[in-house]
């Protein structure tokens, strides 16, 4: 029986030659990740068990990107002790404010993930690095305290759904509006526990930006991980980042999946998520002309480069709508560098666009951007749920940079094809 790119990835980790849908295997872990929010948890329960000693001070990554710079006592209470503990046992990847990024855009541009390679991290979005052929899943703290221990995690064997992807995207539509074309299909429980498996000739048209975006909400469909076959557009990213050896994986041709979904990518216009659930998707030109007080570009879905370079095609000469913030928060240091030396950050000023030091923030309602009572923004943000951003009365509106670029200039939701 053939096997899926996922479940061959966790049968070389648990040493097996096969693996079925289903089955429980324990695998051998190559990263642990945790951030400021639940790496002290685990550390909180990796004490309170005893242990003295991590598995291996390079596979694990701790990452302060939540509520930093810290917003309040509470939050530097809890990089405090995320500090200490790296210190402790010489973590090799510990960012901290001035060196850290939104940690799912960071740890790629680090190197640290690469095609077969298995890791777990404290947080839903760890899915994200499926774009370049890894499994890689987001588990609760307590397994992260147990895998920054044993270098272990349990795993039940997920069955997979294909999506097959066809065509081309047309100007102003990108991964965004792939996945959340595909998850208003599905709904947030279509690929509950399974692994989204992407194939086709479409997947080549795709940057890789747009692989990290739609793996990253692969959780946002229910699935267990999103993954992408390596190409030579994948090759092309891992070059000079990337040092140790790879080995890549393919799906067998009678790997068996519960269902195949097609895309045509051709034939996709700008998609949004309306409140409260990222399944509750409209194509733009059905929600033209909505009010919102909020524009927020940034986050581990779309806070990187060619993110950006949308963003300000739009913002360019422009400027935002009276009566509207708009807050953009490049992922990480390099992508701010990158952004100004393109000119990009001057065009967000001048637009009269708030700039921030990389963080996750308003996404989760932390700092950087938390909406009032019954305010909307329309966000590029992974998840629109109440409360999510402010109070339970705000709404949030999931869409793509251009989309949200355009909105800000209009002052409510707008099609960037249409200024």
């Amino acid at each position: 029986m053939g096997m899926t790119m996922t479940q061959k990835i966790l049968a070389r980790h648990a040493g097996l030659d096969q693996v079925t849908a289903g089955q429980l295997v324990e695998a051998k872990l190559d990263l642990v990740l945790g951030n400021d929010i639940t790496a002290p948890v685990a550390i909180t329960e990796f004490r309170k068990a005893g242990l003295t000693q991590v598995f291996d001070q390079d596979k694990i990554a701790l990452v302060l990107d939540h509520s930093t710079p810290c917003k309040d006592i509470k939050s530097a209470q809890l990089c405090a002790q995320a500090r200490e503990f790296a210190k402790e046992f010489h973590i090799t990847h510990f960012y901290d404010v001035g060196c850290m990024g939104v940690e799912h855009a960071l740890l790629p541009e680090k190197g640290l993930t690469a095609p077969g390679e298995c890791m777990i991290g404290a947080d839903s979005h760890t899915c994200t690095y499926g774009a370049v052929g890894m499994f890689s899943t987001g588990v609760g703290s307590t397994d992260m305290a147990a895998g920054m221990a044993t270098g272990l995690a349990w795993f039940k064997v997920p069955a997979a759904i294909k999506v097959t992807l066809t065509g081309k995207l047309q100007p102003c539509v990108s991964g965004k509006d792939v996945i959340l074309h595909l998850i208003g299909r599905i709904g947030v429980d279509g690929a509950l526990y399974k692994s989204l498996e992407f194939a086709g000739e479409g997947v080549g048209e795709l940057s890789m930006d747009d692989r990290f975006t739609i793996a990253n909400m692969a959780i946002e469909a229910g699935a267990k991980n999103g993954i992408f076959p390596v190409d030579d557009r994948t090759r092309a990213y891992l070059d000079g980042r990337v040092n140790r050896p790879w080995e890549a994986v393919e799906a067998d041709p009678d790997a068996e999946y519960e269902q195949e979904i097609v895309i045509d990518l051709n034939t996709l216009q700008p998609t949004v998520a309306l409140p409260h659930l990222p399944s509750n998707t409209r194509t733009i030109d059905q929600v033209e002309g909505t009010h919102i007080d909020q524009v927020v570009i940034g986050s581990c879905t779309n806070g990187r480069l060619e993110d950006l370079r949308q963003a300000a095609a739009v913002l360019k000469g422009r400027k935002v709508a009276d009566g509207v913030r708009c807050i953009v928060i490049p992922a990480t240091q390099q992508i701010t560098l990158d952004a100004m030396a393109e000119g990009l950050i001057q065009i967000f000023i001048e637009a009269g666009c708030a700039v921030s030091t990389p963080t996750c923030g308003p996404c989760l309602g932390g700092h950087m951007g938390v909406l009032s009572d019954n305010e909307r923004a329309i966000s590029t943000t992974n998840r629109n749920f109440v409360g999510r951003m402010g109070p339970v009365s705000s709404e949030i509106i999931l869409a793509n940079p251009a989309v949200a670029a355009a909105s800000a200039v209009a002052g409510c939701v707008a099609d960037p094809r249409k200024l």
